[in-house]
C-alpha cells in the first residue's frame, strides 16, 4: 500500500507534462487542432495557441483568435502526420490561380508574336531599303522646309550603316 501511493501520485504528475507536448493551433475552418505534430506551415503564427516547450498562452490570447461559431462547438483530435497536411484546398482559388496564370501565360506569347511581327516587318523595311540605297540611285528626303534634297556619300554611308543595324539587330532568327 505504501509503495503505491508515491506511483499513482508520480504517474498523476506526469500526465500534464504528456499533454503538454502537445500543438495547439486554430485551423482555417476556426476549429481547434490538438496535435503532436506541428501546424502546417501556411498556419499564421497569431493563430497557434501552445507548442511544445513554449508556455501556454494566457486566455486574453486565446481571446483575440477568431471565436468559433456554436456549430462547431466539438473539438476535432487530429493525431499523427495527416495532422501536418492541410484537410481540403480551396478549389474555387486553386482554380482561380490556374485561370490567371493561364490568362498571364497567354498574354506573354501574345506579346512575343506582336513583337516577332514587328520584328519580321521592320526586318523586310531594312532589306527593301538598304536594296535602294545599294542600287545606285539618287536617293532623296524631305527637309524641315518641305524641301528636297539630294543625300551626299557622306549621308548615304551613315544610312546604309543605320540600316545594316537593323538588318542585324531585327533579321536574326528567334528575333534575339
Amino acid at each position: 500500500m505504501n509503495v503505491s501511493r508515491p506511483l499513482v501520485l508520480a504517474l498523476a504528475l506526469a500526465v500534464p507534462a504528456v499533454c503538454q507536448a502537445q500543438w495547439r493551433w486554430i485551423d482555417r475552418n476556426g476549429q481547434t487542432v490538438f496535435s503532436d505534430q506541428p501546424p502546417p506551415p501556411d498556419t499564421p503564427a497569431a493563430r497557434i495557441l501552445a507548442q511544445p516547450g513554449a508556455k501556454a498562452r494566457p486566455q486574453a490570447d486565446a481571446a483575440a483568435a477568431p471565436a468559433q461559431p456554436a456549430s462547431r462547438a466539438a473539438v476535432p483530435l487530429r493525431v499523427g502526420a495527416s495532422a501536418a497536411k492541410p484537410i481540403g484546398k480551396d478549389k474555387d482559388l486553386l482554380e482561380k490561380k490556374k485561370q490567371a496564370e493561364a490568362a498571364e501565360e497567354e498574354k506573354r506569347k501574345a506579346q512575343e508574336e506582336e513583337t516577332a511581327r514587328l520584328r519580321a516587318d521592320n526586318c523586310t523595311r531594312a532589306k527593301r531599303s538598304k536594296a535602294s540605297f545599294d542600287s545606285g540611285v539618287r536617293i532623296t528626303r524631305m527637309n524641315d522646309k518641305g524641301e528636297r534634297e539630294v543625300l551626299d556619300d557622306a549621308q548615304r554611308a551613315a544610312e546604309v550603316k543605320r540600316l545594316e543595324a537593323l538588318i542585324a539587330r531585327d533579321c536574326k532568327p528567334g528575333g534575339g
